[in-house]
């Protein structure tokens, strides 16, 4: 992909109003690139960086796809989902997880994930299903469990060169800190994010056509009920691929159109990136005005005296 030049145009505003009144406002970047890594419209700086968390998750997932761990063990779609998942920890969400574990012969116990608050077992983290894809790899290929969330692990060298080979850079150049689950996560710029997404989203790519039928055939295990990304993956039938990050990133492609959008709010503020991919989403033409005005309902409209609005446009380069 193209780096070295510097895009950048007016960030995106996102305001919320207290019955008409502004009362906060977050700035918000965004970029959209074709699956070549071409930079199509920016807002703000297509070279921002910015840690990618887990809207990697369905990267993270080519370890499972490209060894041959699925076909070993015999995992379905509904694994694969919650293998990308940033899940609700409900009970069909952890027994999905826990299912992965079962039919590849780990023990729970390997889970090296946080128990949430409140909770009984690591199966009900948000990222439980992406360590057992993991652990899923690791048992695969013999690969030692205690270790698997170290960088120098071979599980976690295998999901950057992956990553690497996507975006046409040597794996070394990559900046990596733990996200809050304990996996490496990584450093991106909003050109990267979006590139990367364009990939999932074009089918040139058996193993990644695969991760987006399984998130998008179930996208109640990716989010769950309510959650932004289910209910997109949902309305759209199979058109849109989506992951959200944790601190405001939030990354789309379109499916079959090689064109992947990749959102940052500055401040992190997760309702402002769901205001902004619908704008967007609606601007680009990649939803309808009646799918828009759901989600907008949803997640726009946040009381009957709050709503968000967004200012502002992406400019084509």
């Amino acid at each position: 992909m193209t780096r070295g030049k510097r895009t950048q145009t007016s960030q995106l505003e996102v305001r919320l109003l207290r019955e008409g009144i502004l009362e906060s406002i977050h700035q918000v970047q965004a970029t959209v690139c074709d699956h070549r890594g071409r930079v199509l419209s920016v807002a703000g700086g297509a070279d921002t960086a910015t840690f990618v968390r887990s809207a990697l998750k369905p990267f993270q997932a080519l370890a499972v796809t490209t060894t041959g761990t699925l076909e070993r063990y015999d995992l379905t779609d509904l694994d694969l989902a919650i293998i990308c998942s940033s899940h609700q920890g409900t009970i069909e969400q952890a027994r999905q997880v826990f299912n992965v574990l079962w039919r590849c012969d780990i023990d729970p116990s390997k889970l090296q994930c946080p128990t949430p608050a409140n909770k009984n077992s690591p199966l009900q983290y948000n990222c439980s299903g992406k360590h057992a894809g993991m652990l899923a790899v690791c048992q695969q290929r013999n690969w030692p469990m205690e270790s698997y969330l170290q960088m120098k692990h071979p599980v976690q060298q295998l999901i950057i060169s992956k990553v690497a080979e996507l975006l046409a850079m040597p794996a070394a150049e990559f900046i990596g800190a733990r996200d809050d689950c304990g996996a490496p996560t990584y450093l991106l710029q909003l050109s990267q994010m979006a590139t990367l997404y364009a990939k999932l989203a074009s089918g040139d790519s058996l193993d990644l056509e695969r991760i987006v039928r399984a998130m998008t055939y179930h996208p109640e295990m990716v989010g769950g009920e309510g959650s932004f990304d289910t209910e997109l993956m949902r309305l759209t039938a199979g058109e849109i691929v989506s992951k959200s990050g944790a601190e405001g990133v939030q990354c789309i492609g379109r499916v079959g159109e090689g064109m992947g959008l990749a959102i940052k709010v500055n401040d992190g503020a997760k309702r402002a990136k769901y205001a902004v991919a619908i704008h967007l989403l609606t601007q680009m033409g990649w939803i309808s005005p009646t799918i828009a005005e759901t989600l907008g309902e949803n997640y726009m409209s946040l009381s009957n005296v709050k709503r968000l609005e967004v200012i502002g446009e992406m400019c084509m380069v």
